[in-house]
């Protein structure tokens, strides 16, 4: 049975995708953690170097169009919404949510020209959900039967999709990371099906059925082991679920956390130590559990208003949804070049989502924006790239960075604004017999009375930009 009746709710339900997640901003990150193994802060010096990246979201969900895995949850929340013809009965809805997966075939999967695209426009390391909270492997797991080998498309020989997509980007020499869900709601040993779920949460007291939860933790375990051993060099473990943490580590003050009601201790000690044994240096990223297991923190869809001292990354959509919709809205190139510059020049990384279709196909218009975004970086990735952040970090129009002796200045140009012919740093002072050019151009700026003049020449050369960066040696 075709589900193409949800397509007419796709946008109404991936929109609210943006809103829901779990208020990662509202973390302390004064509790932040520094890694002591030295294997792991070379790769944690290495990954804040590169800036930027490319996150995946793509599971069955993809083929109705709609929010990633929350219908299925039964919480009063906006991005929980179920339409359709199942949606009076949650029983009916999961089954046929699952059944997804009879039908799931993206025959036009080519990871290849994913990587070649990411590469082009700058990118360095790459995140894929090899599993989201609905519990469907994006990989060949042993484990479960509810994955992508056990679909129409078991048969192609890139069924193994995540296999075939990590090993496209290695081979174009990005960083490669999983997303792992640490909630799975489709095995009965976190949403067990004596008791039927009220909410995101285990569906049970783990403290009362201590043995279904050692089972769960297992089952966990076993399925990250897989993706350690199995799928070649792993950098990150980006673990998603943040209420499936131990009771000690809520935070009463944070309205999410407050609603977690049973302890849900993961053992990430074991499974860190696991996955290092395998991958050493690798980067565990236990997402809002603030500890020696969150090795960089992950604002979501924001981009903090201030500069960071610790590793942070913000993971941003390149639309409005994580998931595949069908017509999706797009962010501008100039809107997303500037959320690069803002990010990089606070100290963090941007780690931006494009997600893939039924048919194992970006949207065009994806493709068009990363193209655009690479020319850009082309010249300009030099005050991006293997930078630290320089104060006053953002100031007005005005973005600082710094390697060495040398210092980026970027100037965040409105819509179809051209280069003035005066340009004054907000909160920077430069030397006076500083050397200052523009990236990409040989001529030598003058500097009066603090400001960099730039010929009216030199402004044709540079042409129209969503973002220009003076550099200052």
């Amino acid at each position: 049975m075709k589900f193409k009746f949800l397509y007419l709710i796709l946008i109404a339900s991936a929109l609210t995708a943006r809103l829901h997640a779990q208020q990662h901003s509202e973390q302390d990150h004064s509790k932040y953690m520094a890694p002591t193994d030295p294997l792991v802060q070379q790769k944690l010096s290495k990954w804040q170097d590169v800036k930027f990246g490319l996150l995946m979201h793509w599971g069955t969900y993809s083929q109705w169009g709609i929010v990633e895995s929350w219908s299925l949850c039964p919480e009063d929340e906006g991005w929980c919404e179920r339409r359709g013809p199942h949606s009076h009965d949650w029983y009916e809805y999961k089954k046929a949510y699952e059944d997804i997966a009879k039908e799931f075939n993206p025959t036009r999967f080519n990871p290849e020209r994913w990587a070649t695209a990411a590469k082009n426009a700058g990118m360095k390391y790459v995140v894929f959900t090899t599993k989201h909270h609905d519990g469907f492997a994006m990989f060949d797991s042993k484990y479960t039967d509810y994955k992508i080998t056990n679909t129409p498309f078991k048969s192609n020989p890139k069924s193994n999709v995540t296999k075939e997509i990590l090993s496209a980007f290695r081979n174009q020499g990005f960083m490669t990371g999983t997303y792992f869900s640490k909630p799975d709601w489709h095995t009965d040993s976190y949403w067990w099906k004596y008791f039927p779920p009220k909410d995101r949460n285990v569906s049970y007291d783990p403290k009362k059925r201590p043995e279904l939860w050692q089972k769960f933790k297992d089952f966990t375990y076993n399925q990250i082991e897989e993706l350690m051993t199995g799928y070649g060099q792993v950098d990150i473990l980006w673990l998603d679920g943040g209420w499936v943490r131990p009771f000690s580590t809520i935070d009463p003050n944070i309205s999410w956390q407050k609603t977690i009601p049973y302890d849900q201790d993961i053992d990430m000690a074991r499974i860190a130590k696991m996955g290092r044994s395998h991958q050493p240096g690798l980067l565990v990223v236990d997402r809002t559990v603030t500890g020696e297991f969150e090795n960089y923190v992950t604002p979501e869809q924001q981009i903090p208003d201030h500069y960071m001292p610790i590793p942070w990354e913000s993971c941003i959509t390149m639309g409005d949804s994580w998931s595949y919709i069908p017509k999706e809205n797009f962010k501008s190139t100039r809107k997303l070049v500037h959320t690069l510059v803002d990010i990089v020049a606070k100290g963090g990384n941007l780690l931006l989502n494009v997600a893939p279709g039924p048919d194992g196909e970006w949207h065009e218009e994806a493709y068009q924006r990363l193209d655009e975004i690479g020319k850009w970086m082309s010249v300009n990735g030099i005050g991006i790239y293997e930078t630290k952040p320089q104060a006053p970090y953002r100031q007005g129009k005005w973005a600082y960075t710094k390697k060495a002796n040398t210092t980026y200045a970027f100037y965040l140009a409105d819509e179809g604004e051209t280069i003035p012919a005066k340009l004054k740093p907000e909160g920077l002072n430069i030397p006076a017999n500083a050397k200052i050019s523009i990236a990409g151009n040989q001529k030598s700026l003058k500097l009066k009375d603090g400001s960099i003049e730039i010929p009216a020449k030199t402004a044709v050369q540079v042409g129209q930009q969503p973002v220009y960066l003076f550099v200052i040696n």
